[in-house]
């Protein structure tokens, strides 16, 4: 478990399962990927992908997936609950999930895929240090910290 001030990003685990598939974000569809689709890419490609709910003390307000892979590691889907949003957690939650892959995984580079129309998420993610790339892929735009 990882925490900064009351943050944390958990395991998912039996215990918060259903609490982590019922957070809600309403933003367009093809912005997001639900928490449910996201555990089950994660569980096809688990050599290579961890998630974690976001936790503000005891309670799971966001989600985060990430590819792990030593080449290029992501940050692949984050999401906080809309009742959670502008609080500021979504800022402590993305400064975790860029220090656990700077940790665990030696990162020195850091990308992670918004889609090409989701503005707001792209201004979030530059003021967390990313930065716009060139790489579109599928109507995702690719960004980088370095």
């Amino acid at each position: 478990m990882l925490e900064e001030r009351m943050i944390a990003l958990r395991t998912i685990d039996e215990e918060n399962f259903e609490a982590c598939i019922r957070l809600v974000v309403n933003v367009e569809e093809e912005f997001v990927d639900s928490v449910l689709y996201s555990l089950a890419e994660a569980w096809l490609y688990r050599d290579c992908m961890e998630v974690f709910a976001i936790y503000h003390t005891d309670q799971p307000i966001g989600f985060v997936s990430m590819y792990v892979g030593r080449e290029n590691p992501q940050i692949i889907n984050f999401l906080i609950d809309d009742a959670f949003q502008g609080l500021g957690y979504g800022t402590q939650a993305a400064a975790l999930s860029i220090h656990y892959l700077q940790e665990k995984y030696q990162a020195t580079r850091i990308s992670l895929p918004v889609h090409v129309q989701n503005i707001e998420a792209q201004r979030f993610w530059m003021k967390q240090g990313f930065h716009l790339s060139d790489n579109i892929e599928n109507g995702y735009l690719f960004m980088r910290r370095e």
